[in-house]
């Protein structure tokens, strides 16, 4: 079970491929910002217990490849690292928050996507050859 993670109650791999831009996708992110916006999202994803497997910060976007528990959402993951990194970038950096006077340094969407070495199909095959009875029902029972 080599890269597998654990938890008190679960093994996992859970992976996701998360991006975010700048609001109006200014070119922003550039010098010490983007390295304190670096140095924030690290911070953010280790208090939650989030591993980050590979990342890059752009002038106008963050890219993460990140392997999180499976008791926090993906969408609470980008709500809390996107919220805090906008937050303390705007506190420590006057020239943000003239540009991004709303108080919103980051666009409303993101991009998120499952990463993983099993497809669909191996998983459909796997569970189908399970007990190797009435392979045309979908959802089976053990007997």
């Amino acid at each position: 079970m080599d890269g597998y993670r654990k938890s008190g109650h679960a093994v996992y791999d859970i992976k996701y491929h998360v991006i975010w831009v700048t609001k109006y996708r200014y070119k922003v992110l550039q010098g010490h910002i983007a390295v304190r916006a670096r140095e924030l999202i690290r911070q953010g994803c280790e208090a939650r217990g989030i591993t980050i497997l590979q990342g890059s910060v752009g002038k106008d976007h963050i890219h993460l490849l990140l392997s999180c528990p499976p008791s926090v959402a993906p969408s609470k993951i980008m709500q809390y690292l996107k919220g805090r990194s906008s937050r303390l970038l705007q506190d420590e950096f006057p020239e943000l928050k003239k540009r991004y006077w709303g108080q919103h340094l980051w666009a409303r969407g993101y991009f998120c996507a499952t990463v993983g070495t099993v497809t669909e199909e191996i998983i459909r095959n796997y569970i189908a050859n399970q007990f190797n009875e009435n392979k045309d029902d979908i959802f089976k029972i053990e007997e």
